[in-house]
């Protein structure tokens, strides 16, 4: 079994499609779509299949659309397990209009979990041993406890692997307070986790590493778009930035990125390495239209032009 499960308590059935031209009350003529198993741990684990490596893959799954996914991810050779739900998962539409080659994501809302059906998943992550990294990732649905990332955490903890959450929201907050090795927040989800909605690039490493000071989490890596991403621990801060590349669409990039630190760190390597690698994958992913991840090619070519800065101790700044 892999030694890195991820979990998507919000999985969704991605169907991508492009149009001539988005206009108005006019039948728009699609092409033929493209379905992609979607959500932050599902992402995750496919990103980390394509780089060479192994992830199981737990989800919740319902109706046509959670048989889909499974489909899918075995076409790809993803281990999952599929926790069987009475909701329908929910499916989101992507489209490219191709005289602006501007994309439009279509984010559906997941239907509330039941009591049995996030009891069965954390019953499924309990079974399985040699674990080394455990990512929840994505949207949290209504119907999870307020401590389910305490859960977790004393999953995590009994199995001495290490805990990685990337969420937003209240859910982002719970696993902050409940204890994690990693959080990859943006700058806008810092800001609102310390109540500093006006919060810049330049102060990020400073309240990341009061984050770190006052909760229990090891490394907060923030996502800076485009320019990379911010890596802080209680030591050190790094700003690792990616070379120019042409944009197709940045959907999937922060999953690559994850799912790029994650790889790299289950091959033993530190956490500076790890964070490049997971750089130039979401720098990769955004090369390509529709949901598409990123590429081991594309990744490891880019890896070679990340550059890093910073490298201030906490004690300087």
């Amino acid at each position: 079994m892999a030694a890195i499960a991820t979990i998507t308590f919000n999985p969704a059935l991605d169907k991508s499609v492009s149009i001539p031209e988005l206009i108005s009350e006019r039948k728009l003529k699609c092409s033929v779509p493209v379905y992609e198993p979607g959500g932050g741990g599902i992402n995750v684990a496919r990103a980390i299949k394509k780089l060479g490596g192994e992830a199981v893959a737990l989800y919740l799954a319902g109706g046509s659309a959670g048989q889909m996914i499974g489909e899918l991810l075995s076409g790809d050779g993803v281990p999952s397990i599929a926790i069987d739900r009475k909701a329908n998962t929910r499916e989101n539409l992507i489209v490219t209009d191709l005289a602006t080659r501007k994309q439009y994501l279509f984010d559906m809302p997941g239907s509330a979990v039941l009591e049995n059906e996030w009891q069965k998943c954390l019953a499924a992550l309990g079974k399985l041993d040699n674990l080394q990294y455990i990512v929840v990732s994505g949207s949290m649905p209504g119907g999870l406890p307020p401590d389910i990332f305490q859960r977790l955490s004393h999953i995590a903890t009994q199995k001495k692997a290490k805990l990685i959450a990337d969420t937003s929201g209240e859910a982002l907050r719970q696993a902050v307070e409940a204890g994690v090795y990693l959080v990859k927040p943006n700058l806008k989800e810092l800001g609102l986790l310390t109540n500093r909605e006006d919060l810049t690039a330049g102060d990020a490493a400073k309240i990341a590493r009061r984050l770190i000071a006052e909760y229990p989490v090891e490394v907060v890596v923030v996502s800076l778009g485009a320019l990379g991403a911010l890596l802080v621990t209680d030591q050190f801060s790094i700003t690792v930035s990616p070379p120019d590349v042409k944009i197709a669409s940045t959907v999937g990039a922060g999953d690559s990125l994850v799912g790029g630190i994650v790889y790299y760190l289950s091959l033993g390597k530190d956490i500076v390495d790890a964070v490049k690698f997971g750089v130039a994958c979401g720098s990769a992913a955004t090369l390509n239209f529709g949901t598409e991840l990123c590429t081991k090619v594309d990744a490891e070519r880019i890896y070679q032009a990340v550059q890093t800065s910073g490298q201030a101790l906490c004690n300087q700044s």
